[in-house]
């Protein structure tokens, strides 16, 4: 069966009816991999993009309001420990290679100091890999070279807080 956005965002609905769980990740991960193997959907809605922006929310579900998004990058980018503020965030990575860092919060953030992180994990995503990032997690991306992800949040991550992060000496 060839997946749409339409189609995808009516199986990301159904996935996420009963909001974020275990579950609910790992299916939306699942989706997000078989819609990064459909040649229909790369050619229709990932390909062809450019940038600016980087960026491009190209669904907001109006009631559960999870957002798909195509981030277009060119060249390298290199980015810092983040989470999601009060949401996750399922990447895929559709073109290119994407070197992710996992971190773990060694001191949260209190009274105006960033929570303080160190490294955990170093993996690659590579076209047609997804992974989940439940709320809170912490990550950073590195792209050595152009790249085009497909990346699903819980929430619109343009209109939410980000918790404040460094990387502990």
């Amino acid at each position: 069966m060839t997946v749409t956005l339409e189609s995808l965002c009516d199986d990301l609905r159904t996935a996420l009816k009963d909001g974020e769980s275990a579950t609910s990740l790992e299916n939306v991960r699942t989706l997000v991999e078989q819609a990064l193997r459909d040649e229909n959907f790369m050619t229709t809605v990932m390909r062809g993009r450019t940038p600016p922006p980087e960026r491009v929310v190209l669904f907001e579900d109006p009631d559960l309001g999870f957002c798909v998004c195509a981030h277009i990058y060119e060249g390298e980018k290199i980015g810092g420990p983040h989470d999601h503020g009060p949401t996750w965030a399922v990447y895929g990575q559709a073109e290119g290679e994407t070197v992710m860092t996992d971190w773990r919060i060694v001191r949260p953030a209190a009274d105006g100091n960033p929570a303080l992180v160190e490294e955990t994990k170093r993996y690659t995503l590579k076209p047609g890999d997804a992974h989940a990032y439940p709320t809170g997690a912490v990550h950073a991306p590195i792209r050595y070279g152009s790249t085009l992800l497909l990346r699903i949040e819980g929430k619109n991550t343009d209109k939410v807080a980000r918790t404040p992060i460094e990387v502990a000496a």
